[in-house]
């Protein structure tokens, strides 16, 4: 399996500039009593954009860096993290990610599963993370702030890493499809463009 420098390296830029966005200002700026959470949404749109090996390693390095930053229990976040990597990267294999809905849907999933894992895993750990109304009312405040940015973070994840990223699924798929026909059905596609043309 060959390493591709540039996309490794526009990786690991663009996760210490998301780190350190989120730790400085967007923790900092809350919004309708909630704050947003870029991790998530970078992570999602890095899965998406590379595959799931990419997305769950950057998953897992921005949640080891933000847990180191912030003092929090060292794994937890790098857990979650890489699952949502993982499984963003599972789902641009299957579906067409070209589509503005897909970004949006997948940041929305990527923010609640976020939330609720990390209260579990919380919970499960003994932190005191009492879950009450105001809680809940950030954790929805969060997931309407996340939905909104869920769009630009992967426009800009995709402006970002476009010329590293690897070949997208459909085209591979098209290809696929392609090689798969039988030499009568190759033919006769090619008499139908032939008949297209002179026509």
């Amino acid at each position: 399996m060959t390493v591709n420098k540039g996309l490794v390296a526009r990786l690991v830029a663009f996760g210490i500039v998301v780190g350190i966005v989120q730790i400085t200002f967007v923790s900092q700026l809350p919004v309708a009593g909630g704050t947003a959470d870029l991790a998530p949404l970078a992570v999602m749109s890095v899965g998406l954009l590379c595959g799931r090996i990419h997305g769950a390693t950057f998953g897992f390095a921005l949640g080891l860096f933000l847990d180191v930053s912030l003092l929090q229990t060292l794994g937890v976040t790098s857990l979650i993290l890489t699952g949502i990597g993982y499984y963003a990267g599972r789902l641009r294999e299957g579906a067409d990610i070209e589509a503005s809905v897909v970004p949006v849907l997948a940041g929305a999933a990527a923010t609640v599963t976020m939330s609720v894992a990390y209260s579990i895993i919380q919970f499960l750990l003994d932190v005191s993370a009492p879950v009450s109304g105001v809680l809940l009312r950030q954790l929805l405040a969060t997931l309407i702030l996340n939905t909104l940015l869920a769009l630009p973070v992967h426009a800009i994840a995709r402006r970002w890493l476009s010329r590293s990223l690897p070949q997208e699924p459909r085209r591979r798929r098209r290809q696929a499809s392609s090689a798969a026909l039988s030499p009568l059905q190759q033919g006769l596609r090619t008499q139908g463009s032939r008949r297209t043309s002179l026509s």
